[in-house]
């Protein structure tokens, strides 16, 4: 994928307020979510059922915001016991970051 169309992407996952609000949870998982009985929050992310629950939407609302997020590289899903977990992939924001304030 070319640089573009990743900055593309990631534009577009930023475009929506709840995406954003996402992102900005997820900074600090421990202080925004309850404990998990199956992964850290830290390590491993955060369940996107309690991702659905705090943002008050369908599950299948919520499955797609998160699609957009992990296909733009913003946040990373990992599998763990039949569940979900997701976390911010803190490099990749600080690509897009750089990148945006070098080619802008």
């Amino acid at each position: 994928m070319t640089i573009d169309k990743q900055i593309e992407m990631a534009l577009k996952a930023l475009a929506s307020d709840k995406r954003l609000q996402v992102l900005d949870w997820l900074k600090d998982p421990v202080g925004n979510f309850p404990p998990q009985v199956d992964g850290d929050l830290i390590t491993d992310g955060v369940c996107a059922n309690f991702i659905t629950d705090k943002l008050g939407v369908s599950q299948p609302t919520a499955a797609r915001h998160l699609k957009v997020l992990a296909d733009a590289g913003l946040i990373i899903p990992t599998r763990k016991k039949g569940w979900t977990f997701y976390r911010r992939d803190e490099a990749a924001i600080s690509r897009l970051k750089r990148t945006i304030s070098e080619d802008l």
